[in-house]
C-alpha cells in the first residue's frame, strides 16, 4: 500500500465546495487501488489574508513543498478588491509558483462527447473532437523580463516590457511537451513568431535541437497568429501545442473556451522534480459561492492530472475520467453545462456521482 502527502489549499470563493469534492473522489480512488493519501490543508489567497494579514503564509509554502502533490481550489474575490495590489489574494497564486519553481502550465481542453451541444464551434468541427494540451511556459518571457517598467522620454511617457529566453528555459519547457505527447499522440506543435522575433527564432532553434532526443514524437511549427485561426478551424489537428508565456496565455484561454464550459477544465503547473500544482481554471466565481451550484469537475478532473503527472497512477488517473465520462452519460448537469433533458445536480451530489462510478 503506497502512501501519499497531498497539501490542499481551498482558498476562496467555492474553492472549499469544490475542494471538498475532489477529497470525496481522492478517498474513493485510495480505497479502490489500495493507495493512502493523507491530505494537509492550508491558508492561500483572500482567506489567508484574513487569518494572517498576508496572501501566502510561509507556513504554507513549507507545507506545500514537504508535500508530494499540491491541490488549489481557487483565489480572489471582490471583498479583497480595493487591497494594495502587493498584498491581494492573487500574489499568493503567483508566489507559491515562484516558491515551488513552477515553469510549466498544462492546460488540456478536451471536449467530452456528451457535452457537444455545448460547444461553440460548428457540428461538423466538433465531429472531428477537441483533444488539446497547451504547453506553456510560466516563468520566463515578456511578463518577467527585464528591463520593465514606466519611464518619460521626450516629455512623454513610455511603456516598456522585454521578452528574453535563455536556451536552458526554452529547452525545459520543450522537454515538458515532447514527455506529454508520448503519453498522449506524439504530436509536438512549436508555436512562436519566428519570422518576426529574434527571441522566437532561438525558441524554434532549440525546440528542432531538443527534439532529436524524441525521434518517436512529430514536430511541426505554426506562427501564433495562425495557430489562434487553427485553433476555432479545426483543433483536431493538435495534440500538444507548446508555446511562450504570453502566446500560451492567449491561446490556453482560447483553447479553454471552445470546449463550451471552464468549469470542466484542470490544470497543472510543474516544475524540475518536486510537486505539482494542480488546479481547475474557472476561478472562485464568488456570486455562487456557498450555494452548491458550482461545478467541481474541472477540480476533480485535476485530481486526475495530480495522479497522472505527480504520483505516476495512470490507472487511478483514468478510472476518475472514466466514472466523469460515465456521469456524464447518466445525462447528470451542474448549471454550467445544463441542457434541455439533463438531470441537474449540484456541486455536492456531482461529487458523490463520480464517486459512486468510482
Amino acid at each position: 500500500m503506497a502512501t501519499y502527502r497531498i497539501c490542499f489549499l481551498p482558498g476562496d470563493g467555492i474553492g472549499p465546495e469544490i475542494m471538498t469534492q475532489a477529497r470525496r473522489v481522492l478517498d474513493r480512488v485510495g480505497e479502490r487501488f489500495g493507495h493512502t493519501f493523507t491530505v494537509t490543508e492550508a491558508l492561500i489567497g483572500g482567506a489567508a489574508i484574513d487569518a494572517t494579514g498576508g496572501p501566502l503564509p510561509q507556513a504554507t509554502i513549507d507545507t506545500c513543498l514537504a508535500s508530494d502533490a499540491v491541490l488549489l481550489g481557487a483565489v480572489g474575490g471582490p471583498r479583497w478588491d480595493e487591497l494594495d495590489p502587493s498584498i491581494r489574494p492573487e500574489r499568493g497564486l503567483l508566489g507559491i509558483r515562484k516558491a515551488m519553481g513552477l515553469f510549466a502550465n498544462l492546460r488540456p481542453a478536451r471536449l467530452f462527447s456528451q457535452l457537444r451541444k455545448a460547444c461553440f464551434l460548428r457540428e461538423d468541427i466538433v465531429e472531428r473532437g477537441i483533444d488539446v494540451m497547451v504547453v506553456r511556459e510560466l516563468t520566463g518571457g515578456l511578463y518577467f523580463g527585464e528591463p520593465r517598467g514606466i519611464e518619460v522620454r521626450d516629455g512623454e511617457r513610455v511603456g516598456v516590457n522585454t521578452m528574453i529566453y535563455a536556451e536552458h528555459e526554452i529547452r525545459r519547457i520543450a522537454r515538458v511537451a515532447f514527455e506529454a505527447a508520448r503519453r498522449r499522440s506524439g504530436r509536438v506543435c512549436n508555436v512562436d513568431k519566428a519570422n518576426v522575433l529574434d527571441v522566437s527564432r532561438l525558441w524554434r532553434e532549440v525546440v528542432v535541437a531538443t527534439a532529436a532526443d524524441y525521434p518517436d514524437v512529430q514536430l511541426s511549427h505554426m506562427y501564433v497568429d495562425n495557430a489562434a485561426m487553427q485553433l476555432v478551424r479545426d483543433p483536431s489537428q493538435f495534440d500538444v501545442i507548446v508555446t511562450g508565456n504570453l502566446f500560451g496565455d492567449i491561446l490556453s484561454d482560447e483553447a479553454s473556451i471552445i470546449t463550451g464550459s471552464i468549469g470542466m477544465l484542470p490544470s497543472a503547473s510543474l516544475g524540475d522534480g518536486g510537486p505539482g500544482l494542480y488546479e481547475p481554471i474557472h476561478g472562485s466565481a464568488p456570486d455562487i459561492a456557498g450555494q452548491d451550484k458550482a461545478n467541481p469537475l474541472a477540480t476533480i478532473l485535476s485530481v486526475a492530472m495530480m495522479l497522472r503527472h505527480t504520483l505516476g497512477l495512470e490507472a487511478e488517473a483514468s478510472a476518475i475520467e472514466d466514472a466523469v465520462s460515465g456521469v456524464l452519460s447518466d445525462g447528470w448537469r451542474t448549471g454550467d453545462i445544463m441542457e434541455p433533458g439533463a438531470k441537474p445536480v449540484g456541486c455536492a451530489g456531482m461529487g458523490a456521482k463520480v464517486a459512486e462510478r468510482l
